[in-house]
Order: C-alpha cells, then sequence, then structure tokens
C-alpha cells in the first residue's frame, strides 16, 4: 500500500479520492517514519503539495537509507526546472502536478510494478493479524460505540492498520455511526467464498477520515440468512492477512455468523451495563463460552455507563460474573453528542475520560503495559479493589508478534448450529 504525507487536509482530499482504499494518511514526517519501522511492505510514499521543498526533499533523502525498495512520489502545485533537478538528486522517483490526478495513479502503478521487481516472487510468510470481537447478549448496552472507538484507538496514531466488521447482520449501525454512507457491504461477498482475496474485499470496505477501514453491514436485515458462516471464515482470514487489528462488532445473539466469528477470536471483549437483567444474561453468555473454549484466557470485562450510583458496583459485579473488569466506562452526554455528530470521542476529544478508559484497553490488548484510569471514582468509605492477581506483561520494544492460532494445538470444541 502506499501511504500519503500532507498536513492539510483541503490539500490531502482530492489525492485520497484517486489513492487506492487503504492508503495510510500521516500529517508529519515522524508518523511517517513510525508507520515505515513497522512496515516494509510499502512499495510508495506521496509527498502532498502542502510540503515545503526543502522538507520534501529531506524526506526522500532520508527514504533512500530507510526503504530503498518504496517509490518518493513528489506532488506539487507547479512543477519547475529548479523542483525537478532537487527531486533528481534527493532520490525522488517521480513529480506530478497536483492537478493531474490520472497521472499520479499512473505513477503508483509504476511504484508498484518496480516494487514488485525488486522484490522477486519468493516473500515471507504473512503476519496474521488479531481479531478482537466485541460482543454482548444484550442489545442497548453501547457494543458498537465501544467498538468504532476502540478501533481507532488500535490505530495507534497511524502505527496499526485497524478495520471494523459489521457483523450485526440485520441492525448494524457501525457506517451510520461514522456517518458513512457506503456503496457495498458484506452483502456483496455473498457467493465469493471459493474465490475471495484482499482486491476483492478491498473493493466492498469504506474508508474513514481517521484511516479506519470499515466492512459495513447490509442494508436490509433479509441479507443476514444468506451470509454463511464459511463466508465470515474466509473473510477474517482475508482480513487478518492485511490488518494488524480486524475488529468485529457482533450481535446480540449467538447466531451462526457470531458464532464462527468467536471461533476465529483472538480476544474477545464483553459489553455489560449495570443492571440486573444485562448481568443475567451476561452470565449465562460467558458459561456459553466456557463450553465453546473461545478465547481462553483472552476476555476482557467492558462495563459500560458505569456508574456505582444505581446500586451495583464493580465489585458485585466480579462477584456476580465470577470475572474481573479491565475497563469502565462512565455515563458521560459527551459519547452520545460525539456519536451523533458522527466523530467518534477517541478523535473529538482523545483526552476525556472515556477516551483514555478505552486507550487503556487498546494498550492492553496491544501488549503495551498501562495502568487504567479510574473510570468511577470509589465511594466514601468504601475499600477500594484490589488489582487482578494475574501477572502483567512486560513492555515490548515493538508491536508485539502476532501468532496463527490456526496453528497452535488442536481445534477447539465447537457446538453444532444447525
Amino acid at each position: 500500500m502506499p501511504i500519503l504525507l500532507d498536513a492539510d487536509p483541503a490539500k490531502a482530499a482530492p489525492l485520497v479520492a484517486v489513492l487506492p482504499a487503504g492508503t495510510q494518511v500521516v500529517d508529519s514526517a515522524d508518523r511517517l517514519f513510525t508507520w515505515l519501522t513497522h512496515r516494509s511492505d510499502e512499495y510508495a510514499v506521496v509527498l502532498g503539495p502542502s510540503l515545503s521543498v526543502p522538507e520534501a526533499m529531506t524526506i526522500a533523502d532520508r527514504m533512500r537509507t530507510v526503504l530503498p525498495t518504496a517509490s518518493v512520489i513528489l506532488v506539487r502545485d507547479s512543477v519547475d526546472t529548479d523542483v525537478l533537478t532537487r527531486a533528481m538528486h534527493a532520490g525522488v522517483r517521480e513529480v506530478v502536478s497536483a492537478g493531474d490526478l490520472p497521472q499520479v495513479t499512473a505513477s503508483l502503478q509504476r511504484a508498484h510494478a518496480l516494487w514488485a521487481a525488486l522484490r522477486g516472487t519468493a516473500s515471507a510468510p504473512a503476519k496474521l493479524g488479531r481479531v478482537i470481537t466485541i460482543f454482548s447478549p444484550k442489545g442497548g448496552v453501547g457494543k458498537t460505540t465501544m467498538s468504532v472507538n476502540l478501533g481507532i484507538a488500535l490505530m495507534r496514531g497511524g502505527e496499526n492498520r485497524v478495520c471494523v466488521v459489521d457483523l450485526d447482520l440485520a441492525f448494524g449501525d457501525i457506517a451510520i455511526t461514522l456517518q458513512l454512507f457506503p456503496t457495498h457491504s458484506i452483502e456483496h461477498a455473498i457467493g465469493g467464498e471459493s474465490s475471495m482475496d484482499y482486491a476483492f474485499v478491498e473493493e466492498l470496505m469504506t474508508p474513514h477520515e481517521s484511516g479506519l477501514m470499515v466492512l459495513a453491514a447490509p442494508s436490509q436485515p433479509d441479507a443476514r440468512e444468506r451470509v454463511s458462516g464459511a463466508l465470515v471464515t474466509r473473510l477474517l482470514h482475508t482480513l487478518q492477512s492485511h490488518f494488524d487489528y480486524v475488529v468485529l462488532d457482533t450481535a446480540p445473539a449467538f447466531d451462526e455468523q457470531t458464532l464462527t466469528a468467536l471461533d476465529e477470536t483472538d480476544d474477545c471483549i464483553i459489553v455489560a451495563t449495570l443492571d440486573v437483567p444485562t448481568l443475567k444474561n451476561v452470565k449465562v453468555a460467558l458459561e456459553t463460552l466456557d463450553v465453546l473454549g473461545v478465547a481462553e484466557g483472552h476476555r476482557h470485562l467492558l462495563l459500560n455507563r458505569a456508574d456505582e450510583q444505581v446500586g451495583i458496583g464493580a465489585d458485585k459485579v466480579e462477584g456476580i460474573l465470577g470475572m474481573g473488569v479491565t475497563v469502565q466506562v462512565a455515563t458521560s452526554l459527551d459519547i452520545a453528542k460525539a456519536t451523533n455528530a458522527g466523530r467518534p470521542l477517541m478523535l473529538s476529544s482523545p483526552s476525556h475520560p472515556s477516551s483514555k478508559a478505552l486507550k487503556s484497553l487498546a494498550d492492553k490488548l496491544m501488549g503495551y503495559e498501562t495502568a487504567p484510569p479510574a473510570a468511577v471514582p470509589p465511594q466514601k468509605g468504601r475499600t477500594p479493589r484490589l488489582p487482578r492477581p494475574e501477572p502483567v506483561p512486560a513492555p515490548q520494544p515493538a508491536t508485539p508478534a502476532t501468532t496463527d492460532k490456526r496453528d497452535e494445538g488442536p481445534k477447539r470444541f465447537r457446538i453444532s448450529r444447525r
């Protein structure tokens, strides 16, 4: 995939329109090189027109040692002899006018052909991304809002490629929550189980301005019955080979598609609220997950709208469910306002306590040691809850390697879905 560097959204927008779906967009040289530290498969870096010529030349010169197989394509509002000369000396592959968008596309095609020739036909085994499933047996607990914000947190400012798949196939709200208007959805993958590849799936996805990629739910509920478990499995395997994290927003039921997704899950986030009916359903769901052997040792309880004023605290929840609370997100009108505005809280207010709580969860999923923020202050006189006894992994110097669970041990026991 190419990566676009431009700090001016207005000037970047026309370029994003002609770049391949999934193109990473960054706004600074620091973010560019942070991204490239973990990516050796980028074939082109597009330097947008808002960069000054000296800054663009410095970046291009550095690219010759950081990633020599990637072509640097410089886009300028006006091209003159001086710019062409300096670009040639700095190692820029092509200089293109910002007004000639078809030429930008052609330059990228040439860059990809050169990259493929330099790398040869042999390639290293692909590292599979992790599947993170957001699940709750009860609707209306804020599962979709948590999925969107967690997906953005997992991007870690552009270091990771993340997609969100809306598997609530009858009433999915991921697209409308992000104010996206997709032309394709998972419904258009029906029948493509045997020939599905990433190029096919990529055409069905919708990019969000944050860089998050979204595979929307069908527009009509009746399409749910035609999305088979085999399609879900093939889809997830395809996405895992191109994204670091695949976030699944599931239906509040153990239907065929959700069971299939759970069987492919690396980490399962169970969302609950502090009311008796929800906690009763969550307890039954946890027992079912135990029988299925889903994400054993990798389940995380997220308490949403966590206000102890309702009479149930986190300590009581842990006693009821027999599971520690991983993170709490307090009730906040700011979350509802952000959702209604179509701009997730993680983007509109990253320093908000709820954003910090979800970031702590994302850091835990990525293997970074963090101290989660206290979402709900303890009541007066209440003895603070002791931390969970399980050890916290030490921080790693780089993004932890992902293991393909399909190669690990015996297959998990699966319940018949017929």
